[in-house]
């Protein structure tokens, strides 16, 4: 499914396009009892609150599960990533995102980019994002914020006062830098100033949708989201597509696979009826 002229200006004024109930109930089921069966696994590529036992992230789930494989490779996110960046595009990562009821911690305000290109070697921003919700977004559970039109603004380049070695992931190797890119204090956020700035510039939005609708974002643009306080648990599934023209240089210290994939084939999309085809029940 391609996007319109309309769409694609959307998506370039702004930096993000809202599709609304983009997939079905059925589809929406079938990734939620899926995602239901990862809590339980012991895997390096969970990460968790800081309270240690609330789950916040998982990373690379769709190299061993079918229903996120072939989500990755529908249509109705695969072409217009294509149509987005210009190009055939490869999975760069893919994580699974979840605000818990009463205890899902904030995402600083930050953009996506300064991460690939400091810490991965991306060399320009010809990716995208696209973000299925798996439940309601909405004004009580601690939805994205985003700063329309921000991503004109480019890389905004941060410094790191201190690395952040996270601790709160007891499933991780020795080697856990990384999750200083993924916990509450994250490594690259933006300062207050910064932010009071582009929102006097820019205004500000919050992401309110039905479960099954699907968000594009660039990767400059500048998000964030509370604290989840509300009994209304809420979790999104992100997959990042970059450009097959945009291969990351190589860097002294990569970050995991799971994190940033190095399989740089181009995703051949499936047919609209990816997600059905594995459906084992009628819901």
């Amino acid at each position: 499914m391609y996007l319109t002229e309309e769409q694609l200006s959307i998506y370039k004024n702004q930096g993000f396009l809202l599709l609304p109930e983009y997939f079905s109930r059925t589809e929406i089921e079938l990734m939620k009892l899926e995602l239901s069966g990862l809590f339980g696994e012991n895997s390096p590529t969970k990460v968790f609150e800081k309270d240690g036992k609330t789950v916040r992230s998982f990373h690379g789930t769709h190299t061993k599960s079918e229903v996120f494989n072939r989500l990755t490779r529908h249509p109705f996110i695969v072409e217009p990533a294509m149509q987005i960046v210009g190009s055939k595009v490869y999975i760069y990562q893919f994580k699974i995102n979840i605000k818990a009821p009463f205890s899902g911690d904030i995402w600083q305000w930050h953009q996506d980019y300064i991460y690939w290109r400091k810490e991965d070697g991306m060399p320009k921003p010809q990716v995208v994002n696209a973000m299925c919700l798996l439940d309601d977004m909405n004004e009580f559970n601690g939805p994205l914020f985003v700063i329309p039109g921000s991503h004109k603004e480019e890389m905004i380049d941060t410094t790191v006062p201190h690395l952040q070695m996270a601790t709160t992931n007891s499933n991780s190797s020795s080697d856990s830098t990384w999750l200083a890119s993924f916990n509450a204090n994250m490594k690259y956020s933006i300062n207050q100033k910064m932010v009071a700035d582009l929102v006097t510039k820019y205004g500000i939005t919050a992401i309110n949708a039905a479960a099954g609708s699907v968000l594009f974002f660039d990767s400059n643009i500048v998000h964030a989201s509370p604290n989840n306080i509300s009994p209304f648990g809420r979790t999104t599934v992100i997959v990042t597509y970059n450009s097959i023209e945009n291969i990351p240089l190589p860097v002294s210290n990569p970050r995991p696979e799971f994190l940033v994939s190095q399989d740089y084939r181009p995703v051949t999309p499936l047919g609209a009826d990816a997600l059905e085809l594995c459906c084992p029940v009628e819901f």
